[in-house]
């Protein structure tokens, strides 16, 4: 039976897992198609009735879990009624006292903040707020390979002789040496990493992943944490002092959240979804630059975000200075940001070109090892640190479970590793590095980093394997291809893509619509590139539907589409709208298809 989490079984259960979908058992790139369950159905016409929305858009909300009688609230989500209480997380009000005390005393305050664009938005957010009050704050962000993730005890030590307050921002949680190293100053954690049983000796620890938290806001990253900290700093000044508009901040909070792979689910949704307009207004002259030299030629969407904004602020801290992105981030100069942004840009090439060389060696010696173990991993000499996680994320992709890759230098390895729905990874590695078989480790469900000793590298993944096959990692299969409905490519116009993305934005635990155009001609296929596929769908009676298939002659989709004999097919994939010169056309994104009968 496929497991509920590949299936997507949400809330009401609405992927059925008896039949599949469309009879297609087998497609052409070997998965069982899944759609809703006769219940879903009922709920999705009883909502059309009841609303009047399109079919697709209830069938999107009825797989979300929403109620008829809350669709409208669901597809307008106010803010205000989804931002929590700041002060439901621990330590919050003695962060947020500690925090105005610096800026009335007009202390000196430092923020250490992680790498990667998590850490450097949560850094901007600090340094654009204090700035807006008319404040400074020294930068500091670790170099990946000389000093590793997170504080250290002599940047910490050095820190704390030059400020009173270091704020650590995605990072600290575990810090416990490097804090005791900084006893010359206040220490503020605001994290959202995995907490340990015990906590580091700072004057406050915000992290809704801390052992003592109900989780209820365990899917916030970094930079939300640090935005609640800001609300919670503006509602304590208010009266007292004009404090900055947080709202024009939520395109920095919507970009980490994305980029961190966040699920966008309840105030997360509403951030990223506030966040994509303040950014569409393009006031922030780092995110403009960016989109400028990431040619984005649309409105940000999260896709936007995460495959063209997010890599290129991560450049600097992958392979080569670190605090570029959170530069680039906080920046009000134009000039300074346009400067940044080439640079990072640059860098992001090179790193695609690192990345493409470690990527086929770790395919390579994952695929001897066995794609089909409850881990699947690799290690190098000489893999660069600020690749190893993209490469886990492709290996994860192939396997369709979880994933670590080590590049190894000397006596140790520095890794990164990316989990799979339903498995947490970074639980099962701080345990490893409680048990001693790991330097150094921690993260959260869906990603972690560790540091290994070289002797110790084959016991400990084969530990970190043990772990995950008792979460069930060893049970994991072919992932099953879920789809919301049928739609006609009649149906499918640029207005129903507009009302079913007022059900998004989608992305990490909120995936994007699917659905399935029933047996239908190719009017016309064209090979673009050395791997993606152009094709026209036609129902026969007059309608079309332009389509891609991007990577199709990576898999046997390109060709059986290429070479279609006039075939009939079934075909699955994601809508969107189209921009090409000032138009707009409804787009089928191709993920799969199999045949007719």
């Amino acid at each position: 039976m496929p497991n509920p989490d590949r299936a997507g079984i949400g809330p009401h259960g609405v992927y059925m897992t008896d039949r599949a979908f469309l009879d297609v058992n087998t497609s052409l790139t070997g998965r069982r198609w899944v759609g809703p369950n006769i219940e879903a159905e009922r709920l999705r016409e009883a909502m059309v009735q009841t609303t009047g929305l399109p079919p697709a858009v209830c069938a999107v909300l009825v797989r979300r879990g929403v109620e008829a009688a809350g669709a409208e609230a669901f597809l307008a989500p106010a803010l205000r009624d989804l931002l929590p209480d700041p002060m439901s997380l621990r330590d919050m009000g003695a962060a947020a006292d500690r925090f105005i005390a610096a800026l009335e005393r007009r202390q000196r305050i430092a923020i250490f903040a992680d790498y990667d664009v998590d850490g450097g938005a949560s850094a901007a957010l600090l340094i654009c707020w204090l700035r807006g009050m008319g404040r400074q704050a020294t930068l500091y962000i670790p170099d990946r390979i000389d000093e590793g993730y997170g504080p250290n005890a002599p940047a910490m030590q050095a820190l704390a002789r030059d400020h009173d307050l270091i704020v650590c921002v995605d990072c600290g949680t575990l810090s416990h040496e490097p804090i005791v190293a900084a006893a010359c100053a206040d220490v503020l954690v605001l994290d959202h990493h995995l907490g340990g049983e015990t906590l580091p000796p700072a004057l406050a620890v915000v992290n809704p992943n801390r052992q003592d938290e109900s989780g209820d806001l365990g899917h916030l990253c970094a930079a939300g944490v640090v935005f609640l900290l800001l609300v919670e700093v503006n509602r304590r000044l208010r009266g007292k002092a004009e404090t900055p508009d947080l709202m024009g901040f939520l395109d920095l909070v919507a970009l980490a959240t994305v980029a961190d792979v966040a699920p966008l689910v309840g105030v997360n949704r509403a951030l990223v979804r506030q966040g994509l307009k303040v950014m569409a207004a393009r006031q922030r002259p780092g995110l403009v630059a960016l989109a400028d030299v990431a040619r984005m030629d649309a409105a940000p969407a999260p896709y936007h975000l995460g495959f063209l904004l997010g890599p290129r602020v991560n450049a600097g801290g992958r392979i080569g200075k670190a605090d570029l992105g959170a530069r680039l981030l906080a920046t009000d100069d134009p000039h300074e940001a346009a400067a940044l942004a080439e640079r990072l840009d640059r860098l992001n090439t090179e790193r695609r070109e690192i990345e493409s060389a470690v990527r086929d060696a770790a395919l390579a010696q994952a695929a001897e090892r066995g794609l089909d173990g409850p881990l699947v991993w690799a290690a190098g000499e000489g893999w660069h640190p600020g690749v190893v996680g993209i490469v886990a994320s492709r290996l994860k992709e192939t396997a369709g479970r979880p994933a670590v890759v080590i590049g190894l230098d000397g006596d140790e390895g520095k890794g990164s590793g990316r989990s799979v729905s339903g498995i947490d990874l970074g639980a099962a590695v701080q345990r490893l590095a409680a048990e001693g078989l790991l330097a150094k480790g921690g993260g959260h469900r869906m990603a972690a980093g560790l540091t290994v000793e070289r002797h110790q590298l084959e016991p400990a993944m084969a530990r970190l394997g043990d772990l995950l096959a008792r979460q069930g990692s060893v049970d994991l299969g072919p992932r099953d291809l879920t789809l919301d409905g049928l739609l006609m490519p009649g149906a499918a116009t640029v207005d129903l893509i507009d009302r079913i993305e007022t059900a998004g934005p989608f992305g990490a635990g909120a995936p994007a619509p699917r659905f399935g155009f029933p047996d239908q001609k190719i009017a016309f296929a064209r090979r673009i590139g050395d791997s993606h596929l152009k094709l026209s769908l036609s129902d026969g009676f007059g309608a079309r539907l332009d389509a891609i298939a991007f990577g199709a002659f990576d898999t046997a989709l390109g060709p059986a589409l290429e070479a279609h004999g006039g075939a009939r097919f079934h075909f699955a994939g994601r809508l969107e709208v189209n921009h090409w010169r000032a138009r707009q056309t409804p787009q089928l994104r191709l993920e799969d298809a199999a045949r007719a009968c």
